[in-house]
């Protein structure tokens, strides 16, 4: 924040692998203590979690306060959109590793098009890839994301 970021994605994935008790005792508390220390009007925190369990312990998820939420391409999106407030922006989830680095245009085109089927109209909802893009993704499918956006 100090050196002039405008925020940072704070990755919390082995929370994903916690019981939802386990996950909000050990987990969320903290995060919020990160969140409330750091966040403000000129500083944001996207958490992100690519653990299946993000839809049973969302709740405490959105106790962290964080200005967003990203979820890996485990985290069956539709669950989350539904269970979060419309208030709540929540990014996902194409999966990183089947489509950006061994599928194809088409495939990516046909996983676009899933997702914004299922998601696409929650207004709070953005599309991404699922977790960070590895250095070796086809950059076809890249400009494939980007076109079956348009």
């Amino acid at each position: 924040k100090a050196a002039g970021a405008n925020g940072v994605v704070m990755a919390e994935p082995v929370a994903g692998l916690l019981s939802p008790t386990l996950e909000e005792e050990f987990s969320s508390p903290y995060v919020k203590k990160i969140v409330d220390a750091v966040q403000d009007d000129s500083f944001i925190v996207i958490y992100h979690n690519c653990g299946d369990n993000v839809p049973r312990m969302l709740d405490s998820i959105l106790t962290t306060g964080a200005a967003a939420y990203h979820f890996g391409n485990a985290v069956d999106m539709s669950v989350v959109m539904a269970q979060a407030p419309s208030d709540i922006l929540c990014m996902g989830n194409v999966d990183p590793a089947a489509q950006f680095v061994q599928g194809t245009p088409e495939s990516m085109g046909q996983a676009v098009a899933e997702l914004l089927e299922k998601c696409g109209n929650y207004p709070n909802f953005v599309i991404s890839s699922g977790c960070d893009i590895p250095f070796h993704a086809k950059w076809d499918n890249i400009q494939a994301f980007f076109g079956a956006l348009k």
